[in-house]
């Protein structure tokens, strides 16, 4: 569920989305994990751990931050681009477009 905060009329990024419990917890998971990843690489680098481990340990990361907005971007399409298209607000599809090129970088 997407709320607008009412004290900010008409201005779009104060929208939020309503997660419940499982979904919320799932995305809190991955990026505890990735956090964990990233600690890691650090740790490596301050060890004076070999580049191409290192560099292994990154493409691992930036799968995992990739695996996150993929599924982030799943429920956005499946709860917030779909209410918002049902209810005649297709400026949604304009955000949903310019956010994909983005990712696609």
């Amino acid at each position: 569920m997407i709320e607008k905060n009412p004290t900010a009329a008409g201005c779009d990024c104060c929208k939020k989305r309503v997660r419940d419990e499982k979904e919320l917890r799932a995305l809190k998971n991955r990026l505890s994990r990735i956090e964990g990843q990233i600690r890691g690489i650090s740790g490596m680098v301050d060890s004076d751990a070999y580049c191409i481990d290192i560099l292994t340990q990154v493409s691992a990361a930036q799968a995992a931050i990739s695996a996150f907005a993929k599924e982030l971007l799943s429920q956005h399409i499946k709860g917030c681009v779909v209410d918002d298209v049902k209810n005649d607000r297709l400026e949604t599809t304009d955000e949903l477009i310019r956010i994909m090129e983005k990712l696609m970088r």
